[in-house]
Parts: C-alpha cells; structure tokens; sequence
C-alpha cells in the first residue's frame, strides 16, 4: 500500500474542543485514484494536511511509501505532490517559472528542469500560457498549472484537496482529463471532494467521511449497489401526521425497498421503476403532496442512507 493511515486523530483543545478526526484507519493501493467525500468540515482537509506534513497528529500515524510523515517529514515530501484548497501560485512568476523554479527546489539541473517544465506544459496544454501570469489565468488554467507544478518533482503520490471547486463545468472536466490522464505516469492520486459527481466519475474507490470518522468505503458502484435501490422519490407532503401510515402503506408496494421520513415528508427508495410513479403520487395524495422530486441513486443517496441528511448541508 503507497498511503497507510492507523488510528489517525486530531482534537483541537481551547475554548471548545473539536474532534476534527476521529480515529481513521486506511489503506490506499499504489496506482489508483481514491477520494475522500464528505461535507464541508467533515475532516477530508485536516486529513490530508497530516498525510503531507503541514499538521501534526493528535495520535495515529500516517506512511506514505512506507516513510513515516511525522518521523521523517522531508523525506515524505519527496514523494507527495500537493494542490491544496486556494490557489498558490507565485503571482510574480510566469506559468513557466513557477514550475521551473519547483523543479530546481527539488534538485534538477537546469538542464533537467528546462526539460522537464517544458514537457508539462505540453503535457497540460499550458504552451501557449508559459509567460503568463497567474492572475491573467482563468481558474481552470491556474488548477492545470498547481497540478502540473505538483507533479513536476515525480511524487509517487498526489493530494488534491477540493480540486474543482470555484470552477465552471467546462474548466471541471478538462481537470478531471487531467487527473485521470496522471494513471499514466504511474502517480496515486488522493482527493478530497464534496461533490459526488467528481468521486463517482474519478476515484476507483471511495470514502464517506462525516464528523472525522470514515463511515463506509469501497468502489462508486459497490456503494451504489449498497443501497438496492435504483431511483429516491422526494414527496414534499402538507400533512406531516399521516406520514406513518404512509410510510406503512408505501412499504408494501412492490418495487419500493424502503421509505423514511423526513422534514419535509418522505423519501422513497425503489428497485423497480416500471408503472411506479402513478402508485406513489396516489398513495400520497391524501396527505397533501405538493411537490414531487425523482433522482437516480447516487453516492449522495448512500451518503444520506448513512447520515439521514443530505451531503451539502
């Protein structure tokens, strides 16, 4: 395994105490492409900040290619790529000089890393943009540009923490082109991300994190499957009273695996689909239906199953 976590934790003591990780324990094999999906403050960042080094551990500890990043922190570096959350770009260099001068902090000749910023900006599609300046680049560009920069030294790992955030879809999937395309040089790629588009189209295998702790994790389609059903039916109902009986009645039609309440009235999850609709919008009709919402199983959907509530709450 290229990324090994045991028993990692961090608490943050002071006024109030925050549990920011909660005893996390993973294993991530070399190769692949894994992401880290959860809400906003679920403990995705604080994760990979102590993965590369920039926190320390409150107990736990973290190998990456079997070097102890607490131990042995500048020996780690030397095998993680990092694009955190902001950009951090050296505005006073050039696109091309924020990749050369990397490549040299890491030792390469001149000669080498002349050969080695060109052939990223190739790579990335950044030629034309070499002499440009961060702030002239669009938000796509400027995520092109840290992910060319992180993987200039050849880490064996890269962290992506939120990738596409603050990106337009355009600029998201010529990033997602990107991050799939590293497979190629052999690069792990770690990421952490609250959409479950961008976990579901990218990473082999996935983790819902919530409140610090990892609550299930396997392959996008094994924790879809996960939850045996195809579709949620949303019914947004005026009277909350009979939901119930509702609940009871739905229960037993066939084609609905299961239905819960919630605030604003029930969800239902339904294996079959095929003549569905009309029984659901019959069933509820008594109880004041108002509005009716249908979406396909998603990873939200197992994340919901999971947590009761939504992921981007």
């Amino acid at each position: 395994m290229i990324v090994e976590i045991e028993g990692l934790s961090k608490i943050y003591e002071g006024k109030q105490r925050v549990v920011a990780i909660d005893g996390i324990d993973l294993s991530v094999e070399a190769g692949s492409l894994f992401g880290f999906l959860g809400p906003n403050g679920a403990g995705k960042t604080t994760t990979i900040s102590i993965c590369t080094t920039r926190a320390l551990p409150s107990a736990g500890r973290v190998r990456i290619a079997g070097i102890d990043v607490v131990q042995s922190p500048s020996q780690a570096r030397r095998s993680i790529g990092v694009v955190p959350q902001y950009n951090t770009l050296d505005r006073a260099c050039t696109v091309y000089e924020n990749i050369h001068f990397h490549c040299l902090y890491f030792g390469f000749s001149r000669t080498e890393a002349q050969r080695r910023t060109t052939h990223l900006l190739e790579q990335f599609h950044l030629t034309e943009r070499a002499q440009a300046y961060p702030a002239q680049l669009s938000g796509g560009l400027a995520q092109r540009v840290q992910i060319a920069r992180a993987i200039a030294h050849h880490p064996k790992v890269l962290f992506l923490d939120e990738p596409s955030a603050g990106l337009d879809p355009q600029s998201r999937i010529a990033m997602w082109e990107a991050v799939k395309n590293l497979r190629e040089e052999g690069i792990t790629v770690v990421l952490t991300t609250h959409y479950m588009e961008e976990a579901d189209e990218l990473c082999d295998r996935v983790a819902i994190i919530d409140h610090g702790k990892i609550l299930i994790e396997d392959t996008p389609a094994a924790l879809k499957g996960s939850i045996g059903a195809q579709r949620v039916y949303e019914l947004d109902l005026r009277n909350h009273a009979g939901i119930p009986q509702l609940i009871r009645t739905l229960g037993a039609q066939p084609g609905i695996a299961s239905a819960e309440a919630t605030a604003k009235g029930v969800r239902i999850f339904a294996g079959g689909t095929e003549g569905l609709l009309s029984e659901v919008v019959l069933a509820a009709n008594p109880y004041g239906l108002r509005d009716l919402t249908i979406t396909e199983t998603s990873l939200e959907t197992v994340f919901i199953r999971l947590t009761g509530r939504e992921l981007r709450e």
